[in-house]
């Protein structure tokens, strides 16, 4: 029966996210955290998996106290346990230290077959650590599956490309980045969340991992994320009759280039 470990992230809800008018600079403090929305899709194609296979699924994350909820969550899925990474060095790491923290949780768990990931977080959207992961762990990696179907130790994933659909398959253990149409997640149900609240969430810190701090140094730096600068052209269009505004407002579009000749 396969052991799935699924990667999940508590990210922004993006949608929630207001900026100062005066410095363009985000307001995150007070926007609500949840799983990031494609990790959720990644954690129920493994929930279907077991449902017809059976076997195990791992939830991963990395964060402070409060990534303890997108576990409960994930718990509540259909998890059957849950890791949460969760040392001062592990905060606002890049690409490359996230990856390996990952890396060294997916080792330290033991043998697996399955490493399932949305193909990116919708608050960074940098896409890139599953493949870090993948290349630190030393096993194959399919990207922008939107179907996928494991078999007596094969993985057959239907990717998606920029204009076509590529049908590929590797031997387990392998990861898999899936995207947002491969399922539509589940809503646990209340005695599931209930469940969830009571299950057992694993704590593991750099010293429990074996990581030297010296290596959780980040090679980039984020120094600042602003709002896009958007102003009112303030253009007023007048004319005697509808028709005649309408005739003015088309051609101010095709000018603006907003629809074309």
């Amino acid at each position: 029966m396969p052991k799935i470990i699924v990667c999940i992230k508590q990210a922004v809800d993006v949608t929630q996210i207001r900026a100062d008018p005066s410095t363009r600079k985000l307001i995150t403090a007070d926007a609500p955290r949840k799983i990031s929305d494609i990790d959720k899709n990644a954690l129920e194609e493994a929930i279907r998996i077991k449902e017809k296979q059976g076997g195990e699924i791992i939830a991963v994350t990395i964060g402070d106290e409060n990534a303890k909820t997108a576990l409960r969550e994930a718990l509540a899925m259909g998890a059957d346990k849950a890791y949460h990474l969760n040392d001062p060095a592990f905060q606002n790491t890049d690409t490359r230290v996230t990856s390996l923290i990952l890396a060294e949780a997916v080792r330290k768990i033991g043998e697996f077959d399955l490493i399932l990931c949305g193909e990116t977080t919708i608050d960074s959207f940098t896409g890139i650590t599953s493949q870090r992961v993948a290349e630190r762990s030393g096993i194959p990696l399919i990207m922008y599956a939107r179907k996928m179907n494991l078999e007596s130790g094969v993985v057959v994933a239907e990717k998606v490309l920029e204009d076509r659909f590529e049908t590929v398959k590797a031997k387990t253990p392998a990861l898999i980045t899936v995207v947002k149409g491969i399922n539509e997640p589940r809503i646990p149900s209340l005695m599931a969340i209930m469940k969830a609240s009571k299950k057992e969430i694993v704590v593991w810190n750099a010293e429990a991992m074996g990581i030297p701090k010296e290596k959780l140094v980040s090679a980039l730096e984020i120094v600042e994320v602003l709002a896009p600068k958007m102003e009112r052209k303030k253009i007023v269009i007048k004319g005697e009759t509808p028709a005649e505004i309408a005739e003015k407002l088309v051609k101010a579009l095709v000018q603006e280039g907003v629809v074309g000749r």
